[in-house]
């Protein structure tokens, strides 16, 4: 009897170790899924913001790209549109440049018609003056500086 006494005494103990052990087995599971779920959250938390990160590099490399792209066509077309404009203002000053020597030409044949006429009026007062003879030595001599 004495130890069925023991036995129901000692039973009891037992029983509230082991109730107490599956208790804190619930706590540390709860415990443990808790820790489990914040671990998760924050893995989750840092690959959304690595794949922001990444997406945003992504992102602002392709803008680069375009910008750069977009510069070299602005260039292109500044480059051409400069070419274009110096070969008209060349074009445009050759011919200015064709005109006006035209128009020196005319006007140094009316230059050279005067100096003739000039040169021929003096020639005949001149021979009316001098000799004959005098007249055709200094008329050859100015014919050869003139050469």
């Amino acid at each position: 009897m004495e130890l069925v006494d023991q036995l129901r005494l000692t039973i009891p103990e037992e029983i509230r170790s082991a109730e107490d052990v599956l208790s804190q087995k619930d706590q540390i599971l709860n415990t443990a899924a808790t820790d489990a779920r914040r671990t998760k959250s924050m893995a989750q938390d840092e690959l959304r913001d690595r794949l922001n990160n990444n997406e945003v590099v992504t992102q602002a490399e392709t803008r680069a790209a375009d910008s750069v792209r977009d510069a070299e066509e602005r260039i292109t077309r500044m480059l051409q549109q400069s070419e274009a404009e110096a070969e008209s203002r060349k074009t445009e000053a050759d011919a200015y440049a064709l005109r006006s020597l035209r128009n020196m030409e005319i006007e140094l044949g009316k230059l050279t018609g005067s100096v003739r006429k000039g040169i021929e009026v003096l020639a005949q007062q001149a021979s009316s003056n001098l000799h004959a003879r005098q007249y055709e030595e200094d008329e050859e001599v100015a014919a050869r500086l003139l050469r």
